[in-house]
């Protein structure tokens, strides 16, 4: 039988001790039930979600106009026209009534969605508290496309020869860029995630860390495996949990967009989901560490909400500037250590980085991550044995090895 205690770590030593630490992290979450059915859920939430969003935008949305007279009941149906002509989720109805008063009526009491009557000189149409954009914009120019038309007819000519030489074709120059509204949608995906990875993996290294130290289970670890290396192996454990688990929840959304049929966003969008992964796992190097710094300042659980709020604090932070910077402030973030981690993939998601941009941010990302984790394992291994009360940055400086 082998042997236990600093000579049998001597001889696993040249081995790597890391990667014993880090099987027995990535086999801890593996068993770990409620980490299984929280993934199995987010990904059954996002694929859920896609389907309705498909479903929503795709569905006909029937608006039925109470009207008077034939000539209202003409200009709705041009509106319906119109609007299979743009191919419209919307679709236009009338439904005759006697008089405005009937109009009016039948719209107060939710009947009909809106109602059209003749007014001076043209038309009048009533909403019920608010103005509904595509009734609006329909109705008004099926209302002036029919006036134009006897107008013409009147002056003894067409509409076609009115409107000659007012064709107007929409030529996009750049047809792969992703559109801006997708583009913001992907931006808050990216930041949501960030969150959900980085305080889920995180607090499970924190705690794992001052469980160990309060059940004084890090001692006998200290007299079997150097502190670095258990350190190493609990960080390249939940970062290989945490990118496994971000690659299952891209994969799932892009599977359920080209499910839907939205291929053209599966193919634009792909590139910067996979920068997002890169950019994620080298930035949670360091956030792994310092989560492990925050369980090593404490000696309970209860201490972590105050070793933890710095970081706590670091993330929401990167939370809402990769949501709400734009222009040159996301410019600027995209370089910004950590923040980089949403703020440049969502510049790739909307076109407006360059080539090169990622790769000088992840360069800059990479060697910020490699200071970080020189100076978290310092204040970890200073830290880990001080079991007498919680500790402070400076204070975990100030020990000696």
């Amino acid at each position: 039988m082998s042997g236990t205690g600093p000579e049998a770590a001597a001889d696993i030593a040249p081995r790597g001790v890391w990667r014993i630490v880090t099987e027995r992290e990535v086999m801890v979450k593996l068993r770990d039930r409620n980490f299984l059915i929280s993934t199995v859920i987010t990904i059954v939430a996002i694929v859920a979600s896609l389907a309705i969003s498909g479903f929503m935008s795709g569905r006909t949305e029937t608006v039925d106009i109470a009207v008077t007279g034939t000539d209202a009941g003409q200009v709705v149906q041009t509106a319906g026209d119109l609007a299979d002509l743009a191919d419209s989720n919307v679709a236009f109805t009338s439904t005759p009534v006697a008089d405005l008063a009937a109009a009016e009526q039948q719209v107060r009491d939710g009947e009909v969605d809106a109602g059209l009557v003749a007014g001076p000189g043209g038309w009048r149409l009533i909403g019920k508290e608010s103005v509904n954009d595509d009734v609006n914009t329909y109705v008004t120019t099926a209302a002036q496309q029919l006036a134009l038309q006897r107008n013409a007819e009147a002056a003894g000519t067409s509409l076609e020869e009115l409107g000659r030489g007012g064709q107007v074709t929409y030529d996009v120059l750049d047809e792969s860029a992703v559109d801006p509204g997708f583009a913001q949608i992907m931006t808050f995906v990216f930041a949501f995630l960030f969150y959900i990875a980085s305080i889920l993996f995180g607090m499970s290294i924190a705690q794992s860390v001052v469980e160990e130290k309060q059940n004084r289970i890090v001692e006998i670890l200290a007299s079997a495996i150097p502190l670095r290396q258990l350190l190493i192996g609990k960080i390249i454990g939940n970062t290989l949990m945490a990118f496994g688990q971000l690659v299952l929840f891209a994969a799932a959304g892009l599977a359920g967009l080209a499910v839907m049929g939205n291929t053209e966003y599966v193919t634009q969008i792909a590139g910067a989901a996979g920068w997002f992964i890169v950019f994620f796992v080298v930035g949670f190097l360091a956030l792994a560490s310092l989560w492990a710094v925050a369980g090593s300042l404490a000696t309970r659980n209860e201490d972590l909400q105050s070793t933890s709020t710095p970081l706590s604090m670091l993330i929401m932070i990167v939370l809402f500037l990769g949501i709400f910077a734009s222009g040159t402030a996301q410019t600027v973030t995209s370089y910004v250590p950590i923040v980089s981690i949403v703020t440049m993939p969502a510049r790739l998601a909307e076109g407006s980085a360059a080539w090169w941009e990622p790769l000088v941010s992840l360069a800059i990302m990479a060697a910020t991550a490699y200071g970080i984790v020189v100076v978290a394992e310092r204040i970890y291994r200073r830290s880990l044995m001080q079991t007498q009360g919680r500790l402070t940055y400076r204070q975990a400086l100030s020990v000696e090895d």
